[in-house]
């Protein structure tokens, strides 16, 4: 008799072990699934698929240009990403889409007044090779706005293009004189490309290397 009650409560108590591990078990489950990270996002957008990743680079990209007021380039780059796979990311496109378009289009109704009004219609010329339609708008803004800065700005870019490097050089110099940070954007501005070759351009964008020369 001592003897089998011995077996009983071993067989009990061994049971009743069992169903505590896998309770312990469970438990240990439940919090190893409630502490698994959430995919990584950026803005709601979630980065675990890599052509999210490239997605969000072209847009990052586009947003760039768009900022810089290069509306034809930030098209190409918008209509990129809106072949991507986050719906999140093609809303945002397709909305900065528009607006590049209709500043690239400006309604030949439009009459600009004002130097701003002038300087964004010399842009959207620009943008699209109408030169001498740009630098009629931007000479417009320069003589109601003397010294915004962005519009000598735009005036070099605009004589870069259209290969006048003297008048390129003396816009640049005023731009940088009205706001001295035109100089480090002109040095990866693109549109610049065309007086990479002139010393007088080194010598305006990096005068520290002229100094220590002399």
């Amino acid at each position: 008799m001592p003897v089998m009650a011995k077996v009983r409560k071993a067989s009990g108590g061994s049971a009743h072990h069992s169903k505590s591990a896998g309770h312990s078990s469970s438990k240990s489950q439940k919090k190893k699934n409630l502490g698994t990270p959430p995919p990584p996002q950026r803005g709601g957008v979630e980065l675990v698929d890599p052509r999210v990743q490239a997605q969000l680079k072209t847009y990052d990209e586009a947003l760039a240009l768009f900022h810089q007021q290069k509306f034809a380039r930030a098209k190409q780059e918008l209509e990129e990403v809106l072949k991507g796979p986050s719906k999140e990311l093609a809303d945002r496109a397709r909305m900065h889409l528009k607006i590049a378009e209709q500043r690239m289009k400006p309604s030949q109704e439009q009459n600009p007044r004002s130097a701003e009004e002038h300087y964004q219609r010399g842009v959207a010329m620009m943008n699209i090779g109408r030169w001498d339609d740009a630098r009629e708008s931007l000479d417009k803004a320069r003589k109601a706005a003397p010294k915004a800065d962005h519009i000598h700005y735009a005036l070099a870019a605009l004589d870069c293009l259209t290969g006048e490097a003297d008048s390129a050089l003396e816009n640049l110099k005023i731009a940088i004189q009205l706001r001295p940070e035109n100089r480090y954007h002109a040095r990866n501005d693109e549109d610049f490309a065309f007086l990479q070759e002139d010393p007088r351009f080194t010598e305006l964008l990096y005068p520290e290397k002229d100094g220590l020369a002399s």
